[in-house]
C-alpha cells in the first residue's frame, strides 16, 4: 500500500483523498435492461446466459461484450456479477454501461459496497429501481487510481478462481480413480498391474448381481457411514451478535456464509457443529454434496453430516457422490412434494469394501487428494476475508495503493 504523502479533504463521510470527486451515479453509469431469452431458443454454446443470481445457461450468441457487470433486477435483487466473457443478460437483470472512461472492474467492486440488495422496491414483486441507484452519491477516484484499486482486488479474486479450478481438477482426478478402482476394478495389484484385466481373481456377489474382487465385501452405505440429520435451528436462536454459529443450509453449501446467513446459538450439541473438512449432503430440495471449507457452522435440518469410524473420508465421500445422480432422479420424481430422498434409499445403496491391504494402498493416493482439496478451500476462504476487509477501505480512500499497481 502506498506510503507517499496524500492530501485529504474533510467531507460529510470523513476524510477523502483530495482528487476524488463527488459524483451522482446516474451521471457516470447507465443500467440497461437485459433481454429475454426463452429456454427453447437457448443453445449449449460458449457464451454465459446470466440471470439475477449468476450463470443460468449457455448460448451460442451474446448480447453484451466483455468485460461486463450484471445487476439483479428481479429475483436476487441487487446481486452483482462480473463477466470476463461476452454474455447474454436476461430480462431479470440490468447490465452496466459507463458514460465516461472508467475501469469496469472498479465499478464492479464499488457496486458491491452499496448494498443494492437492500433497495428492493415495495411492489408485489420486489425489484431494483434504476432511479434509486442513480441518485446515490459517491466519491470517485481518477481513472488511474480506479485501475490500481481494481488490480489489487481482482488479483485476490483471480487467486480464488485459480483455487476453484485446482479443486475442480483434483475432484475429477479423484472421481476417475474411484471409477477405475471400484467400478472397473482396475486398481493396481501387488505387481502394479490393473487387477481385473491382469487376471485378478473375481467372485460373484449375489447382492450386486455381478463379480467383485475376491476378499471384498458388499454393505449398504448407511452401515459404513453415519448420515446425521441436522436440527431445526430456529429452536436455537443466537442470543448474541458476536458469539454465534452460522446456520448452514442448502444456500450456504452453494455460496458459503454470507451477510444473510442465519445465526444459531453456540450451545448446540457438539455433533451438530460443522467444521472444515466435514462432508455435507443436502437430502431435500436441491441435492448437493460438498466437502465444507467455510469454518465452524451449525447443521440445519434437511442436511446430513456424513462421517465414519470404519472407513476413510474419501471412501464415503466418493460412494455418496457415485449415488448422487440416482438420488437426484428419485427426488425429481416426487412431483407432489419437495424433492427428497429417504433413509431407505441409503439402505438400498450398496458399496463395495476392499480388503485391508487394498484400502491402505488407496489411502496413500486418495487421502492426499482430499486433504489438498480441504486446504485449498480454507486458503480461498482466508483470501476472501482479506478481500472483504480491504474492499471498503480501498473504496473510501482509507487505504491507498501505488498507481503503478494497475500495470
Amino acid at each position: 500500500m502506498s506510503s507517499e504523502k496524500i492530501d485529504f479533504k474533510e467531507t460529510e463521510i470523513g476524510r477523502i483523498p483530495k482528487d476524488w470527486k463527488l459524483r451522482q451515479l446516474g451521471s457516470v453509469i447507465e443500467l440497461v435492461y437485459g433481454k429475454g431469452l426463452p429456454e427453447r431458443l437457448r443453445r449449449k454454446g460458449v457464451f454465459p446466459v446470466y440471470g439475477s443470481n449468476g450463470i443460468i445457461d449457455w448460448n451460442d450468441n451474446y448480447l453484451v461484450e466483455s468485460p461486463g457487470i450484471i445487476v439483479g433486477r428481479k429475483g436476487s435483487v441487487g446481486e452483482i456479477t462480473f463477466s470476463k466473457n461476452n454474455f447474454w443478460p436476461i430480462d431479470t437483470t440490468y447490465y452496466l454501461k459507463l458514460k465516461e472512461k472508467g475501469d469496469v472492474r472498479y465499478w464492479f467492486y464499488l457496486l458491491k459496497t452499496l448494498n443494492l440488495n437492500k433497495m428492493n422496491s415495495h411492489s408485489a414483486v420486489p425489484g431494483l429501481n434504476r432511479e434509486d441507484v442513480y441518485s446515490i452519491q459517491e466519491y470517485i477516484p481518477p481513472l488511474q487510481e480506479q485501475k490500481a484499486i481494481a488490480k489489487v482486488l481482482s488479483n485476490l479474486d483471480d487467486k480464488i478462481e485459480l483455487n476453484n479450478e485446482m479443486n475442480k481438477t483434483l475432484e475429477e482426478i479423484g472421481q476417475a480413480l474411484f471409477k477405475r478402482w471400484f467400478i472397473d476394478f482396475e486398481f493396481p495389484d501387488e505387481n502394479g498391474n490393473p487387477y481385473r484385466s491382469s487376471g485378478g481373481e473375481m467372485i460373484y456377489s449375489e447382492e450386486l448381481g455381478k463379480e467383485i474382487p475376491k476378499g471384498w465385501e458388499v454393505k449398504p452405505i448407511d452401515e459404513i457411514a453415519e448420515y446425521l440429520n441436522g436440527l431445526a435451528l430456529q429452536k436455537y436462536p443466537s442470543d448474541s451478535d458476536r458469539e454465534y454459529l452460522p446456520v448452514i443450509k442448502i444456500r450456504e453449501l452453494k455460496q458459503g456464509i454470507t451477510d444473510t446467513t442465519d445465526k444459531a446459538n453456540r450451545n448446540i450439541p457438539e455433533n451438530y457443529v460443522i467444521n472444515d473438512g466435514d462432508v455435507l449432503f443436502s437430502w431435500s430440495g436441491s441435492l448437493e454434496l460438498v466437502i465444507w471449507g467455510y469454518g465452524k457452522g451449525a447443521l440445519n435440518q434437511h442436511l446430513f453430516k456424513v462421517s465414519s469410524k470404519l472407513v476413510p473420508k474419501w471412501f464415503y465421500y466418493y460412494w455418496t457422490l457415485h449415488y448422487l445422480p440416482e438420488y437426484k432422479r428419485i427426488a425429481e420424481g416426487k412431483a407432489t412434494t419437495m424433492g427428497h430422498i429417504q433413509r431407505g434409499h441409503l439402505k438400498n445403496s450398496l458399496v463395495i469394501i476392499p480388503n485391508a491391504p487394498t484400502i491402505s494402498k488407496m489411502n496413500s493416493i486418495l487421502n492426499p487428494i482430499i486433504d489438498k482439496m480441504i486446504q485449498i478451500k480454507i486458503e480461498s476462504r482466508n483470501i476472501s476475508e482479506i478481500r472483504d476487509s480491504l474492499l471498503p477501505k480501498l473504496m473510501s480512500g482509507e487505504i491507498r495503493v501505488p498507481l503503478e499497481a494497475h500495470q
